[in-house]
């Protein structure tokens, strides 16, 4: 099998990184560029840290503060308008996923034709082109969306998240600066960081595996394994923050040269129909599909297990195995992650919607990835499975 492989062309990696953004851009001839954040990075003053280096260098970043959890399809076109409104050469996602998923779009839709929807990118299309490069900041330790070539959009016509992939949506540059993420409250270090545990974790036992990407996704489970606790316990932790933020940026160069699988496909619909946010809800997922399909690459899992820290050598694999769903559900357990149910979902409207929930998770084409490919029935009772 042949592997392509994509990455930024550059990385800084390292505490107090993010004051190095004007010499990053300036690298690539870059100097107008377009900051896109949320309302809650711009009115805590977080915004700061990628905008007075840049004014310190001499420039005059604008800002795009309207990203929303979840990003629609509405807030990229008001992105677009944005950014067609002003002089820009550049696009700077600075937040978590959903900043720099907006920024992504927002290229890819400016580059489109008269007339066209993000949903004509979504996939099987190919989203090659963008209007502009695209350089990400990432403030938590999780998504892993300053290294691929992915983006996600919520349709809000249909409620559908969308996958978007293609080298439109991937990064000229990404800045890696774990002193970001000191601030994030302990919530969001549990569910990013199972996000990224996720991501390295789907991408090893993917159908699409490949060395490269299994490098890279057993050392981030062996950064993640090792000190996701660590910094949801010691948010001060240095080390455990900067593990986790490397941890989480090779997950994402992982996934994004192999794949993710049937978790992030039955994770979308939950947080379009439900807006759970992402890592929570893959979090909501990840013991019961790791079980449904453990024995169809028992060997992937175990070693998987070994990476994490869960089982030793000498553990034979189905040992292993056992050890690594042990130590999801262990996790959840300590993580306070709640089950859709404990989260507030009536029985009812989730029972109502999971046969269009299931068709969406398919569609995704996600599922197709996983070590066992489920049936739309087998994912119905997946996510009956997880509710209670």
């Amino acid at each position: 099998m042949t592997a392509t492989i994509v990455s930024p062309r550059l990385m800084r990696i390292g505490g107090g990184s993010v004051g190095q953004i004007a010499e990053v851009l300036g690298l690539f001839g870059l100097s107008r560029p377009l900051v896109v954040t949320d309302p809650w990075m711009l009115s805590s003053g977080t915004v700061e840290r990628c905008l007075a280096p840049l004014r310190a260098a001499g420039l005059a970043p604008q800002v795009f503060a309207e990203t929303v959890p979840d990003p629609t399809d509405t807030v990229i076109e008001a992105g677009v308008a944005a950014f067609r409104a002003g002089d820009y050469d550049c696009l700077i996602g600075f937040g978590g996923g959903s900043p720099m998923d907006t920024a992504k779009a927002i290229a890819i839709l400016a580059a489109a034709g008269p007339g066209q929807k993000m949903r004509d990118f979504k996939v099987p299309a190919q989203a090659d082109k963008a209007a502009c490069p695209i350089l990400c900041i990432p403030t938590t330790a999780g998504t892993g969306s300053e290294a691929t070539r992915f983006t996600v959009i919520t349709d809000t016509e249909t409620d559908e998240k969308m996958l978007i992939a293609g080298l439109g949506a991937l990064p000229l540059a990404a800045i890696v600066d774990f002193e970001l993420t000191y601030s994030v409250p302990a919530r969001t270090t549990a569910d990013t960081g199972i996000d990224s545990l996720t991501h390295a974790l789907e991408a090893y036992v993917s159908k699409r595996a490949n060395p490269h990407a299994d490098s890279l996704a057993l050392s981030a489970m062996r950064l993640i394994g090792r000190h996701l606790r660590i910094a949801y316990h010691q948010p001060q932790n240095a080390a455990a923050r900067e593990s986790m933020m490397l941890g989480a940026m090779q997950a994402g160069l992982a996934f994004s040269n192999s794949s993710v699988a049937l978790v992030h496909g039955m994770s979308r619909p939950i947080g379009a129909h439900f807006h759970v946010p992402h890592g929570l809800s893959n979090a909501m997922l990840l013991p019961a599909v790791t079980e449904f399909g453990l024995n169809d690459a028992l060997p992937r899992y175990a070693e998987a297990a070994r990476a994490i820290g869960v089982a030793t050598e000498e553990d034979a694999d189905q040992v292993a195995g056992s050890k690594l769903l042990e130590e999801l559900r262990a996790l959840n357990q300590e993580l306070g992650v709640p089950t859709p149910k404990e989260y507030g979902i009536a029985a009812g409207t989730w029972e109502g919607l999971l046969p269009l929930m299931a068709k969406q998770a398919l569609a995704s084409g996600s599922p197709a990835n996983n070590p066992r490919v489920p049936t739309e029935a087998e994912i119905i009772a997946l996510y009956r499975k997880v509710y209670a």
